[in-house]
């Protein structure tokens, strides 16, 4: 039988130990992984592998000697409670030796959980699956998690108390990170407010977040944009002890007033501007990259970028000047820019 959707996810967080078997497939062994993972410490419990109640089969091993699987099965260990034999990486290959472990499957049997790459729909271990009365089968796409994976992955983190601000930036990140970086960001945010009864903020989320850049080389973008040259030396100064690359700055500088630019560019202002942008800017730093938006204005947004253009132009080139001095130059044009 096949699950989708929300009832897929729904049996992934309560599996019925009853049922024979489950195939989990998809493109992204990330996602796969991970859903294996939950579905069978759903099933084991967090002592089931220390009490012998979890059986690892690499698929691999199954054409050497393919009665593993159905003894893994029918074996009874000395712990009580359900049991899982776990088969990785399957392919089509491998259908004839998984279909007979199911067909001779009774009450009180181990559960076969089964993952394996993207599978054609004419695929022989989809159609097993997908046609056994008992055993499910799950397609696992590359698609951002929706609201109630979320809400799901927060409670088990054990966070409950989040305000609507920092529920929005995780959303938003949610549809940008790798479900794995997702998953680590959550057990970083559980961390983080252990013991915190106040509500999860945008500052909290800001603070686990992975970081896009370092913040050396944010503060100077910032500072920019900002119109604060006399701050400009410095930073530079910081950035030039750190090792920072002055193409490197520059590139940064061009991603930033890029962002910038989008932002007023949007026909419905910069507030509809900022709320496509992707990878979604999010927490504290979106009221700031919409107030330098507001403030720069579409004409000089181009202007700063047309002299980001021309000094990158001129790093790449044979030229003499020392290039950390032109990038400065360039940054203290931009900031005066950005008073008038």
């Amino acid at each position: 039988m096949k699950l989708q959707g929300g009832e897929a996810n729904r049996y992934f967080a309560r599996p019925d130990p009853k049922r024979t078997g489950l195939l989990i497939y998809g493109a992204d062994a990330m996602r796969v992984a991970l859903k294996r993972q939950e579905v069978i410490a759903a099933l084991v419990g967090p002592e089931g592998e220390a009490e012998m109640r979890l059986s690892r089969l690499p698929a691999g091993d199954l054409r050497k000697d393919p009665a593993q699987l159905l003894d893994a099965v029918k074996a009874q260990g000395f712990f009580p409670g359900p049991r899982v034999a776990f088969v990785e990486d399957a392919t089509d290959t491998h259908a004839p030796i998984i279909k007979a472990a199911l067909e001779d499957w009774r009450d009180g049997d181990a559960a076969v959980i089964v993952t394996a790459g993207q599978l054609a729909s004419k695929s022989a271990l989809r159609k097993l699956f997908e046609d056994h009365r008992n055993a499910y089968a799950v397609g696992i796409y590359d698609e951002p998690p929706s609201r109630e994976e979320i809400e799901s992955g927060l409670r088990a983190a054990g966070l409950t108390n989040i305000d609507a601000a920092a529920m929005t930036d995780i959303v938003a990140l949610s549809r940008d990170l790798d479900p794995g970086d997702f998953r680590q960001m959550l057990e970083k945010i559980s961390l983080y407010k252990y013991h915190d009864t106040t509500p999860l903020t945008s500052e909290d989320v800001v603070a686990c977040a992975p970081a896009s850049i370092e913040a050396e080389v944010d503060d100077v973008l910032n500072i920019v944009a900002e119109g604060q040259s006399g701050k400009i030396g410095p930073v530079m100064r910081r950035l030039e002890g750190q090792g920072v690359n002055p193409v490197t700055l520059c590139i940064g500088a061009t991603r930033h007033f890029r962002t910038l630019y989008v932002c007023a560019a949007d026909p419905g202002g910069p507030q509809a501007g900022i709320g496509r942008m992707r990878p979604p800017v999010f927490g504290p730093r979106r009221d700031r990259i919409l107030r330098q938006a507001q403030g720069w204005g579409l004409a000089r947004l181009e202007t700063a970028l047309s002299m980001l253009v021309d000094t990158d132009l001129a790093l790449r080139s044979s030229q003499r000047a020392p290039q950390m001095a032109l990038m400065e130059r360039t940054l203290i044009r931009l900031a005066m820019l950005g008073k008038r």
